[in-house]
């Protein structure tokens, strides 16, 4: 058979066609070729991968068609991506929002610049002007005194704090049967809107030799003296005698004269509608006494003395109103309430704990001190009053 087979040597076989001298000549050249000629593919399988003729005609072949199909696919690919990019040419662009929104934060940036310049370039604003001390509610604080060593550097100081306060009112309140010359002009020199009163403590109720202060509530005559006053009743005996009129707005603060205050407090207080609270420093052995306050109302009070009392407040850390006390006329101070219990028995008549006004930031503020004068030590004057040579009498300390 003379047709080659695929996959093989196209090659006729050797001594084909020959006749017999072919194939005895093609016999000679294998039994010359032996097993070595075998090993190297001589006289063996005509179509074997180790024929180097057989193995370069076919091999290349198979390698041209491999050839030929990748370019083939890489011809249609890229057709491919061309008529795509063709296609996306037409197409219309997306790309417009993105430039508006940008373009537009350029202009709000512009226009904020311009209103910037504009800011600057304008005069500053005229200071807010104070209103006139005639539209202010008035301030009227009661203070209860009695006759010591340290009374007139204590009213001294007191004084010049109030000269500070606009729209403001003295009610300063003796514990004495009548005016003492040292008050009197105290007062006349103080340049202050005063009114003078005057009464003494029941003996029942004073405190004996060596008692501490506690034993009996110290200035309770003396402050309902002053609301008795502001009630029309009377009783003044200096400086002015006619008590408010009605209508009057205004605010009432007991401010013993040993205490310490910030000008500050008097324009927390000015503007009560009821009842107003702040934090007192210094007092019932603590750093400070006050309401407890939460989304700005008295929810407790930080005190250790008898905190379940109505009111657990110092005398120093409350302000009434005056239409509210004026349209309380039984509310009042009780000389017989239990040790503590004194401002609560005020307060009681006036208004219920949640509707109490903190101030002063929230109750957050110290503006007020709980103070005391010390006891000056007097042995040395004693023992020159015994040599009689003691300071003159005249001269008022």
């Amino acid at each position: 058979m003379t047709g080659s087979v695929p996959g093989r040597c196209c090659q006729p076989r050797l001594g084909a066609g020959r006749g017999v001298r072919g194939r005895r000549d093609a016999g000679r050249s294998r039994w010359r070729a032996g097993p070595v000629g075998r090993r190297r593919g001589w006289g063996g399988n005509p179509s074997s991968p180790l024929d180097p003729a057989c193995s370069g005609a076919g091999g290349g072949a198979a390698m041209k068609l491999k050839l030929k199909n990748v370019f083939l696919a890489y011809f249609l690919v890229s057709i491919a991506g061309l008529l795509y990019a063709l296609v996306q040419l037409g197409q219309p662009c997306d790309c417009l929002p993105p430039l508006r929104a940008a373009a537009e934060q350029l202009r709000q940036k512009d226009l904020r610049i311009s209103q910037l310049q504009a800011e600057l370039r304008r005069p500053p604003p005229a200071p807010a002007q104070p209103p006139e001390p005639e539209a202010l509610p008035t301030i009227y604080v009661v203070t209860p005194t009695y006759a010591r060593l340290v009374q007139k550097a204590e009213l001294v100081r007191l004084s010049q704090t109030l000269s500070l306060v606009p729209r403001l009112h003295w009610l300063l309140v003796e514990d004495a049967e009548s005016p003492t010359p040292l008050v009197s002009g105290l007062l006349a020199a103080s340049g202050l809107l005063f009114t003078h009163l005057v009464v003494l403590t029941p003996k029942a109720q004073r405190l004996r030799e060596g008692e501490p202060g506690w034993v009996h509530p110290r200035g309770v005559e003396q402050r309902n003296k002053a609301l008795d006053w502001l009630r029309g009743r009377g009783g003044a005996v200096g400086g002015e005698k006619d008590p408010p009129p009605p209508g009057t707005q205004g605010v009432v603060y007991f401010a013993d004269d040993d205490n310490t205050y910030s000008r500050e407090l008097f324009e927390e207080m000015r503007w009560t509608r009821g009842v107003s609270v702040w934090p007192v420093g210094l007092v019932g052995g603590l750093r400070f006494e006050g309401p407890q306050v939460q989304d700005g109302r008295v929810v407790g009070f930080h005190t250790a003395w008898e905190p379940n009392r109505p009111f657990p407040v110092d005398m120093a850390g409350f302000a009434v109103a005056l239409p509210l006390l004026l349209a309380k006329p039984n509310a009042q101070f009780d000389s017989t309430a239990p040790r503590g219990h004194l401002e609560s028995s005020l307060l009681s008549h006036l208004v219920d704990p949640k509707d109490l006004e903190p101030r002063a930031a929230n109750c957050t503020r110290v503006l007020v001190w709980h103070t005391r004068t010390e006891k000056p030590k007097m042995k040395q004057e004693e023992q020159l009053q015994r040599q009689g040579r003691g300071s003159d009498p005249a001269i008022e300390v």
